[in-house]
């Protein structure tokens, strides 16, 4: 009856071995847990966010990249809960396309991100030197 979702399935920075499920055209470029969560609970959805789930395949383990979300897909008797929404790759396709909409995304547009700084470096050649 529920669905699981993961962010990886509908990120197009990731190929089909690490876990993209929708076409790459189709596809949204980082999404969270929580967008999908919003646009599907938007549409009418029973949805859980899981936030402390991983995908397997996920190698990087940042917050950005965490999460879950399951979505009631069918009723107990096997309907579908929404009828535009039959299956789960008709969900995915439908958050991937909603998604670059949300104003979270729309206002990050504008702005610039100043604050990813590199302020490593120095230790460089360090070390016992050859004789």
């Amino acid at each position: 009856r529920f669905i699981c979702i993961y962010p990886a399935y509908l990120n197009n920075k990731k190929t089909i071995a690490e876990g993209r499920r929708i076409p790459i055209d189709k596809a949204v470029e980082n999404p969270t847990s929580t967008e999908i969560q919003d646009v599907c609970a938007a549409v009418g959805f029973n949805v859980l966010l899981e936030k402390n789930k991983m995908y397997p395949r996920e190698w990087n383990r940042d917050m950005q990249y965490r999460g879950r979300v399951r979505i009631q897909l069918k009723q107990d008797d096997g309907n579908p809960c929404l009828p535009q929404f039959p299956t789960r790759k008709s969900v995915m396709l439908y958050a991937a396309e909603t998604i670059p909409k949300l104003k979270t995304r729309t206002q990050k547009m504008g702005g610039s991100d100043q604050s990813v700084q590199q302020g490593e470096g120095g230790k460089k050649g360090k070390g016992k030197k050859k004789k």
